[in-house]
């Protein structure tokens, strides 16, 4: 049993990085999980919340099973989804084959419909672009994302034999240079690296902020160094790609075939608006659902902040030209994957502080806010009733068993973030 100061120093996890190691500071809860921590980055304010929260999930966890509602879930049987850093260069290799491997698998989308998706990888960028307005609507953006990246995680293990769990990034760790990142820095045991400069490409507009522009991070063109620079994107772009000269689509709706080269701007502008701060101030101070989303989303922009963006945009634009930037095609781009996992995590943090009060709780819902005027946000439907389809990708499953990672959805989802 490891208590949660246990750090396993591994060489490997140095890799990209050349800082003094430090020890994670000791703790007296003694985990039911392995934790792993590369000893390069000591542990944030949100780590640390994160640690001093897992005495409630044990006790969360230990209700259910009293009462018979864990669907067999258990903290030692949970799967535990790590940090990109935290894992060895063997399993960061692991997963970036895995990823691979799904890009090379046949697709199940209709071909008719989704002409343009060759593969199992291209499975999840056609459902996001077609259905990105329910996906970011206030009842899916947190629990249909779980399933999406769940489902995503499920077709790396069962179909490419990836034996991990879906990693996610703190942003934290590379804010101030995320470029020499172990995640992006372009070796071999990362996701690749920034893009060649592209004169044209000047950022990602913010309007309604100041300042009111991510500005580029001096990137913007095709991808040259790392596992993904012969990627070949194939759906895409929609009306809402940020990036400049990248070739048009056959058809009007982005679903025909495109190839092309993945696009990055590995951008630190973007990075510094996820920082552990407000990583921290969103968990820390919104005691209710309607506010936590607010401030996810950078609603209403912050003021006297340099990097007012909000997390969900920060997180988006840390890499993002094309496929990545379009808020339709964006799961095109791997880190897509780490940065949903980072949202969950952050939502799993903030619902244990009080379980029993915001497990099931949704955004605009409960009314204890205006609802904001857009066509795709509903207050009326009642979220017993909401079903969660991903057609092609996985089985329907209600909205509310979505929300919860420790036996939701009949068991199947049971993880835990260190």
């Amino acid at each position: 049993m490891w208590t949660i100061c246990g750090t396993l120093l591994l060489p490997s996890l140095l890799a990209g990085v050349g800082t003094v190691a430090m020890a994670v500071p000791p703790s007296k809860y003694v985990s039911k999980i392995q934790v792993i921590r590369n000893p390069v980055y000591p542990l944030d304010v949100v780590d640390t919340l994160e640690e001093a929260t897992m005495p409630k999930v044990d006790e969360w966890v230990a209700m259910k099973i009293a009462a018979g509602t864990n669907n067999n879930c258990t903290l030692e049987n949970a799967a535990v989804r790590r940090e990109w850093s935290d894992l060895s260069e063997v399993q960061r290799q692991e997963y970036v084959a895995a990823v691979k491997c799904l890009m090379k698998l046949p697709p199940k989308a209709d071909q008719e419909r989704f002409p343009g998706a060759l593969s199992r990888f291209d499975d999840f960028v056609a459902y996001h672009m077609t259905h990105a307005m329910q996906l970011h609507d206030n009842l899916h953006l947190f629990g249909a994302h779980k399933y999406f990246v769940w489902l995503y995680e499920k077709a790396l293990r069962d179909e490419c034999g990836y034996t991990g769990y879906q990693p996610y990034m703190n942003y934290d760790r590379y804010s101030n240079d995320p470029i020499n990142s172990p995640l992006l820095n372009g070796n071999a045991s990362s996701l690749g690296g920034n893009g060649v400069l592209e004169p044209t490409y000047k950022g990602v507009p913010q309007y309604g902020r100041t300042p009111n522009i991510i500005a580029s991070g001096g990137g913007g063109g095709c991808v040259t160094e790392g596992p993904f620079s012969d990627m070949v994107v194939n759906l895409g772009p929609t009306t809402m790609s940020t990036g400049t000269n990248v070739p048009k689509n056959p058809r009007a709706d982005g679903t025909g075939l495109n190839p092309r080269c993945l696009r990055r701007d590995v951008n630190r502008n973007a990075a510094m608006g996820a920082t552990a701060d407000r990583a921290f101030s969103l968990i820390n101070d919104n005691m209710e659902m309607d506010g936590f989303y607010n401030q996810l989303l950078g609603t209403p922009p912050p003021k006297n902040d340099s990097y007012p963006w909000g997390i969900h945009t920060a997180g988006h634009y840390v890499a993002a030209v094309d496929p990545g930037g379009d808020p339709n095609t964006s799961p095109g781009d791997p880190i897509f994957y780490f940065h949903h996992g980072a949202l969950d995590r952050l939502w799993w943090i903030w619902q244990m502080q009080n379980a029993e009060k915001r497990l099931n709780a949704i955004p605009f819902v409960n009314g204890t806010m205006p609802m904001p005027p857009m066509k795709h946000r509903r207050a009326a439907d009642d979220p017993k009733d909401i079903i969660v389809d991903m057609e092609w990708l996985g089985p329907p499953i209600k909205l509310l068993e979505t929300h919860e990672q420790l036996g939701g959805n009949g068991g199947a989802f049971c993880y835990v973030y260190v």
